[in-house]
């Protein structure tokens, strides 16, 4: 029963929380996390449109001893007050430390950790299936699978089928290579009354109707009421107005997220953290080796965002942690 509620709460935008650091020395910096994931509460999201993930892709996990992993996650926790399902970010090349993290997420009291095949060495199905089965004996919390498979070996169709066995195993984060034999919509509509199915694909309306209910939403980090609405909307099977969106709000932010990683620099969550930054929010650089895109791409960010609609956006780059007081403090004396 455990697991089916867990499966049951993975739902609406799946929102990876940037880890920020603080300039010069590139240490975590706890209390800014914290505002972030308290701005997004003010801003709506909340369990039933919302999930945290702490310590994923975008929040600079491989960048991070397992100690910093783990004090990442406690800063969300705390912030997030029991308001909304937590997810904590487990890929790791180790299954010892898989374990740990496991461990460490149920010592903490998340709801899920997020798990995909290990990097580096290209592991076989079976290989994989160890991986899982050693983090579900070591914890009682929910595992969700996720397919790196721009990184990683690919999670199959029969992979799938022997991963959903596993009690633990209640998310599915999809995604795949674009190809005529559609194998995104196949995984969707097979196992999504099985495990929650989390869209990385920007496939919304499409997997929607196929049963995904928890959606990967990059723009929520600094605009959570589109993402909010994009849930809405979909729930209400409002699929043409939701693709718009898409094309019109979203397109912009991943073609710009394309360019840089093709021109400049490869990473995870820089765009996500210039783009807060911009609407006057906590932000940070990402840890080496990914560069700082900040200097470079700010004018370009600032324009997308204007262009897009998105509020909040300042005119000029904000000092740190200036406006977050006044936004923070209009928020919750409008409650």
């Amino acid at each position: 029963m455990r697991f089916a509620s867990l499966k049951d709460r993975l739902v609406g935008c799946y929102i990876t929380i940037p880890t920020m650091f603080r300039d010069p020395d590139l240490e975590i910096d706890a209390a800014a996390i914290a505002r972030h994931v308290r701005f997004l509460r003010l801003h709506g999201v909340r369990a039933g449109n919302g999930i945290f993930l702490a310590g994923g892709a975008a929040g600079d996990f491989s960048t991070m001893s397992f100690e910093e992993r783990v004090c990442v996650a406690e800063a969300v926790r705390d912030a997030a007050e029991g308001a909304v399902p937590l997810a904590m970010g487990a890929q790791t090349t180790s299954t010892r430390e898989l374990v740990r993290l496991a461990q460490a997420a149920e010592r903490l009291g998340f709801d899920y950790i997020q798990v995909s095949c290990p990097f580096y060495f290209t592991h076989t199905e079976d290989d994989f299936i160890d991986y899982v089965k050693a983090a579900a004996d070591s914890a009682d919390i929910g595992l969700i699978i996720y397919n790196t498979f721009w990184t990683s070996a690919a999670v199959s169709f029969r992979t799938v089928e022997r991963l959903v066995e596993i009690p633990n195993v209640v998310g599915l984060k999809w995604a795949t290579p674009r190809t005529d034999a559609m194998e995104f919509e196949d995984v969707v509509s097979t196992f999504a009354k099985r495990v929650a199915i989390i869209d990385n694909h920007l496939m919304f309306p499409l997997s929607h109707a196929l049963g995904a209910r928890a959606f990967e939403v990059h723009l929520s980090n600094y605009w959570p009421e589109w993402g909010i609405g994009l849930i809405e909307d979909l729930d209400r099977g409002r699929y043409a107005e939701v693709q718009r969106a898409l094309v019109s709000q979203a397109m912009p932010f991943y073609k710009l997220w394309t360019e840089i990683e093709k021109t400049f620099t490869s990473g995870d969550g820089y765009l996500d953290k210039l783009c807060m930054e911009l609407v006057g929010l906590d932000s940070s650089r990402c840890r080496p080796p990914t560069r700082d895109i900040r200097d470079r791409y700010r004018a370009r960010a600032r324009a997308m965002l204007k262009a897009c609609g998105v509020p909040r956006v300042a005119e000029a780059a904000p000092e740190r942690g200036g406006p977050l007081v006044g936004a923070g403090a209009e928020i919750a004396g409008n409650r």
